[in-house]
């Protein structure tokens, strides 16, 4: 079993932590913004479904700088939330989860989206013929049928969070014990010399839990395909 530093281990702690916290703070907007834009039509579905997939075009350095922005001490957002709340983003731990969140969330609503799409929606109107509120189809039809691709949306989401580096260094620096995640760690590492151990330890630990995360929204979704298939050979 590798040897790893107290450094190390806080840096793979705050990960999954940021990772975590990244993915199921974002879920409710995913589903909601995923069933809109495949449910519903309305004047600037387009513009949403384009912001929402900007995150994957831009410079994660850009989408850090206007956090920094937007949340800082300084800025419109951040000032208020410290003053009225005392919530700060910048320079926190809650601050990378934050930028995680938000590189993760095209990946989230794409998955969820397609989930939701393939939901027979003739099943959804059958429910609401007899009664049934539109609340109450997502609730006891639409959420059910696509649960697994909404845990999928979610386990794309962490593993996004947890290699998450442009945004977050540039949004919370790279604060040890506060904002240092493996990313920023195995950075840090690099500027040092003879730091390759701890890199290659903690890219390890980096690709092992990427690529479980990765081979569990798979299944999830072959599993799902699996359903739609056995109903519609039914």
């Amino acid at each position: 079993m590798p040897d790893f530093s107290p450094a190390e281990l806080t840096a793979i702690a705050l990960s999954l932590k940021v990772a975590f916290a990244a993915a199921l703070a974002s879920l409710p907007a995913g589903i909601a913004v995923a069933w809109l834009l495949a449910r519903r039509r309305f004047p600037g579905k387009a513009l949403l479904d384009a912001l929402v997939h900007l995150p994957l075009v831009l410079p994660p350095v850009v989408v850090g700088y206007a956090l920094l922005v937007v949340f800082g001490s300084q800025g419109a957002v951040g000032a208020f939330l410290a003053e009225r709340f005392g919530i700060t983003f910048a320079f926190r731990w809650t601050g990378a989860a934050l930028a995680s969140a938000i590189m993760g969330f095209p990946l989230m609503v794409r998955t969820i989206r397609l989930s939701i799409e393939a939901v027979d929606r003739r099943l959804e109107q059958a429910a609401a013929t007899l009664g049934a509120s539109p609340w109450r189809v997502f609730a006891t039809v639409t959420l059910p049928l696509a649960w697994p691709g909404i845990v999928a949306g979610g386990v794309l989401a962490f593993a996004k969070a947890l290699g998450e580096f442009g945004a977050t260094i540039t949004f919370v620096s790279n604060i040890p014990g506060e904002t240092q995640t493996v990313s920023s760690a195995i950075y840090e590492l690099m500027q040092v010399p003879g730091g390759e151990l701890g890199i290659w330890r903690l890219a390890l630990v980096a690709v092992a839990i990427s690529l479980l995360a990765l081979l569990a929204s798979e299944w999830l979704v072959r599993r799902q395909h699996g359903r739609r298939d056995d109903g519609d050979e039914a």
